[in-house]
């Protein structure tokens, strides 16, 4: 795992103000060529990021965290062109994952950009094909959608399946998976048209308990852009 991305990340948590975005208010000005790059660096961006691993919670288990995640923009000029003027897009979150019967997990996250018009909700369901032990890794599928709101000349939506797997050791968990990502990025501008596209996903992270306390860290590669994201908080 990249650790001064990570560490980069959780400093940005910190200073958040310093990376305040603007809001996206010439679209209009992007060719269709420029447009179509912006959606996959959005797709990128704004598609779920769990940062937590394959195991379930079990039916009393819940996990609460803050989170930040930064990605890396392919094509950063065209934000600049569209208004937001940075290389990388910081989104801090609020994560909830709650525990059901039969290895069943379920998951809700909220994202608000400082200064920025970037708002976004997000929710998952995930089902442990194998639960893990002792000596077996847990091996899960996620399913996740997020939705953009609050942009006027942008909508988003994002949805992905995901198969990952873990394994436990004493307070350490890593993990790793591969994915699909589906965006469809929608122009509120009269001479665009919308573009979806379609990425792999790769990530890998890292969860570490501190009995109820936890940190958890993760690195994904969602086609050509980087995420690199960090979560403080409570999992039991």
């Amino acid at each position: 795992m990249k650790i001064r991305h990570i560490c980069a990340v959780v400093i940005a948590a910190v200073s958040l103000p310093a990376f305040a975005g603007t809001d996206f208010t010439k679209v209009q000005v992007l060719s269709q060529a420029e447009f179509a790059g912006m959606a996959k660096d959005f797709t990128a961006v704004g598609s779920y990021k769990s940062v937590s691993p394959a195991e379930p919670l079990g039916i009393v288990g819940i996990d609460v965290g803050v989170e930040v995640s930064a990605t890396e923009l392919q094509h950063a000029d065209v934000w600049a062109k569209a208004g937001y003027d940075h290389s990388s897009v910081y989104m801090p979150k609020v994560h909830v994952h709650k525990g059901l019967p039969f290895n069943f997990d379920v998951a809700a996250s909220l994202t608000a950009v400082p200064g920025s018009d970037i708002k976004l909700v997000g929710g998952e369901i995930k089902y442990a094909i194998v639960g893990g032990g002792v000596a077996t890794p847990a091996i899960a599928i996620r399913g996740a959608a997020t939705r953009l709101y609050s942009v006027s000349q942008l909508d988003l939506e994002t949805k992905s399946v995901e198969l990952l797997v873990s394994k436990g050791f004493l307070m350490l968990t890593p993990y790793a998976g591969v994915g699909k990502v589906w965006g469809t990025l929608t122009p509120n501008v009269s001479n665009l048209k919308e573009e979806s596209p379609t990425a792999t996903k790769v990530f890998a992270g890292l969860n570490v308990n501190f009995g109820l306390a936890n940190f958890a860290a993760e690195v994904d590669r969602t086609g050509d852009n980087q995420s690199v994201s960090a979560k403080l908080g409570f999992r039991f």
